[in-house]
C-alpha cells in the first residue's frame, strides 16, 4: 500500500511530458536492448520522461514480418481475399510498449509475454476472423454515408433499441439493412453528431493524421510519496471490457495486488461471454461487488478508492461523478495516488461524454481508411485493436508514475492511442502476401514469415466469482463500518 511519508515531486533532468511539464520518470535513467519493439519502447520512455540509453541487441524484426506473427493479420482484410498487411507498425508498437512495462518493472513472468500476440488474443478465444467492413466479432460495421463512412458499433442490446430515435422509426429486425438504407442519403457529421447525443458509438471513417498525437497526457497533479523497489502497489480496477482489465493484468504481472470492482447491478460485460476470456484478462484480483444504487455502496467505492496506490477506470468522467467519485479531487487530496482514466476520445470535451469502443475508436483515427483504398473503401484492421494497444499503453504510464511517486491523473483516449501508433515511424515499404499451400506468406525484402491464426494465452488460473472477496477486501482496509 501507500507509504504515508510525503515529498516534493523530483525536479526533471531535462525531460517534459506531453503537456510541456515535468515527465514522471523526471530523466530517470533506461536501457534498452536492441531488438522488436526497441525504437517504440524507447520513444514510449522518452515521452514518460526517461532518459533513455540505448544498448546493443538482436535485430530489429520488420514490422510486416512481426504483423504477420502476431496474428492480427489474420483478422485484417475481406472474408473472402487474403490477409492483408497493417499501414502502420501497429504489432511493432505492441512489442514496444510491452517492453516498456518491462524495463519499468521486470518480473520473471512479464518478460515472457509477447505484446504483438496480444492483439488477437480475444477473436482467438471467441474464434473470429476477418469479415472485411464488419468486424471480427461483428457488432461493428462501417457503412457509406452520403459524403464519406461511418462506422456503428452495436455492441450493446440498448445500442439497438436507440436506432430509431437516432435515425427514424422502422423495422429494426434486421438492424444492418435498416441502418444502410437511412444512413446512405445523410451526411457523415449529421450522423455523429445526434448519434452522440443518444451515447452511440458511431465514428467518422477519417483520414490518419500526419502527425502522432499524444499518446497520454496528465490532466491533474498531486503530491508524490517516497517508495522502494520492494514496495507493492495496491491496485483498485473500476474497469470492464478489454482495455482497462488487460492494464490491470499486466500490472499483476508487474507484481502489484489487483482489486477489481464491480457493480452488483451491472458487472463486467465481460462476465457473460466465453469464460475463458474473462479468467485471462481478471485471473488473480480480488473480486468486490458493491451496489452503486445504494448511498452506502457509493461511500464504499469512495473509500475503497482513497486507499488505492493506482486507480484504472474506463467509465466517460460524467459516470463517476453520478457516484460521487471525483478523480482530479482524489488525486489532489490523496498524496501518491495515481489515477488512470481510459475512455474513448479523452477526458476534455469536446470528446469526454462520447462513447467509444476498441473497433470504433480505431476507425476515428484513421485506421480504417488507412487500411482499405480508394476503389474499395475502408477495411477494419484487427480486432477492436485500439483495446489491447490501449491497454499496454496504459500498463506503461501507470508503472511509470507509480515508480516516480505518484500523484497523476492520467488520460489515455482509445483513439488518440492508435492514431499515435499508426502514425509513428516512415511509411512502411510495400509486403507481398501470396497463398502457400492452405496458409498465407509475407515477404518484405529479404523477410518471410507466415501468417499466422490469432493465438491466446492460457488463463493462468479461474477468476473469482463476482464479490467474493468483498467483506474480507473492505475489512482489511478498513471500509466496511
Amino acid at each position: 500500500m501507500r507509504s504515508s511519508s510525503t515529498t516534493p515531486a523530483p525536479q526533471p533532468l531535462h525531460q517534459t511530458d506531453v503537456e510541456g511539464r515535468p515527465g514522471l520518470l523526471a530523466g530517470r535513467p533506461v536501457r534498452i536492448p536492441s531488438g522488436p519493439g526497441a525504437d517504440y519502447a524507447s520513444a514510449l520512455l522518452e515521452a514518460l520522461g526517461a532518459s533513455v540509453v540505448r544498448l546493443p541487441g538482436g535485430p530489429e524484426v520488420d514490422p510486416a514480418v512481426e504483423w504477420a506473427r502476431s496474428g492480427a493479420m489474420a483478422l485484417t482484410g475481406r472474408p473472402d481475399g487474403p490477409p492483408l498487411p497493417a499501414p502502420g507498425p501497429l504489432a511493432s508498437c505492441a512489442s514496444g510498449a510491452m517492453k516498456a512495462v518491462q524495463i519499468l518493472r521486470g518480473t520473471e513472468r512479464l518478460a515472457r509475454l509477447d505484446g504483438a500476440g496480444l492483439l488477437g488474443e480475444r477473436a482467438a478465444i471467441f474464434g473470429w476472423t476477418r469479415n472485411g467492413t464488419t468486424s471480427p466479432g461483428g457488432s461493428c460495421k462501417l457503412l457509406q454515408a452520403r459524403d464519406g463512412w461511418i462506422a456503428i458499433n452495436l455492441a450493446r442490446p440498448d445500442d439497438v433499441a436507440l436506432l430509431p430515435a437516432w435515425i427514424g422509426e422502422g423495422d429494426v429486425s434486421d438492424p444492418w439493412r435498416f441502418l444502410a438504407d437511412r444512413v446512405a442519403d445523410r451526411t457523415v457529421q449529421a450522423l455523429v453528431e445526434r448519434a452522440r447525443l443518444l451515447s452511440l458509438p458511431v465514428a467518422i471513417a477519417r483520414e490518419p493524421q500526419p502527425s502522432a498525437p499524444p499518446w497520454y497526457r496528465i490532466a491533474a497533479r498531486g503530491d508524490s510519496v517516497l517508495r522502494t523497489g520492494a514496495d507493492r502497489p495496491l491496485v483498485i480496477d473500476l474497469s470492464a471490457l478489454w482495455a482497462g482489465p488487460l492494464c490491470t493484468q499486466l500490472l499483476t504481472l508487474c507484481g502489484a495486488r489487483v482489486v477489481k470492482v464491480e457493480s452488483t447491478r451491472r458487472p463486467d460485460g465481460a462476465r457473460y461471454g466465453p469464460q475463458a476470456f474473462f479468467d485471462l484478462l481478471n485471473a488473480e484480483k480480488a473480486s468486490v461487488a458493491l451496489d452503486f444504487g445504494t448511498a452506502d455502496g457509493r461511500r464504499k467505492l469512495r473509500r475503497l478508492v482513497a486507499c488505492a496506490d493506482i486507480v484504472v477506470e474506463s467509465a466517460r468522467p460524467r459516470a463517476l461523478a453520478q457516484l460521487g467519485v471525483d478523480a482530479e479531487a482524489l488525486v489532489r487530496s490523496v498524496p501518491g495516488l495515481t489515477w488512470v482514466s481510459i475512455t474513448g476520445y479523452g477526458r476534455r470535451e469536446p470528446g469526454a461524454g462520447w462513447v467509444a469502443f476498441g473497433d470504433d475508436a480505431a476507425v476515428s483515427a484513421g485506421l480504417a481508411t488507412a487500411q482499405g483504398s480508394d476503389e474499395g473503401g475502408p477495411l477494419f484492421c484487427g480486432d477492436a485493436i485500439a483495446d489491447p494497444l490501449t491497454g499496454v499503453h496504459a500498463a506503461a504510464s501507470a508503472m511509470a508514475s507509480w515508480i516516480a511517486g505518484g500523484g497523476h491523473l492520467l488520460d489515455l483516449a482509445l483513439s488518440e492511442v492508435t492514431a499515435h501508433v499508426l502514425a509513428f515511424g516512415p511509411k512502411l515499404p510495400g509486403a507481398t502476401v501470396r497463398r502457400i499451400g492452405s496458409g498465407w506468406e509475407v515477404t518484405v525484402g529479404r523477410e518471410r514469415a507466415a501468417v499466422v491464426p490469432p493465438c491466446a494465452r492460457a488463463p493462468h488460473e479461474r477468476a473469482r466469482p463476482l464479490g467474493a472477496d468483498t467483506d474480507g477486501v473492505l475489512t482489511e482496509l478498513g471500509v466496511s463500518c
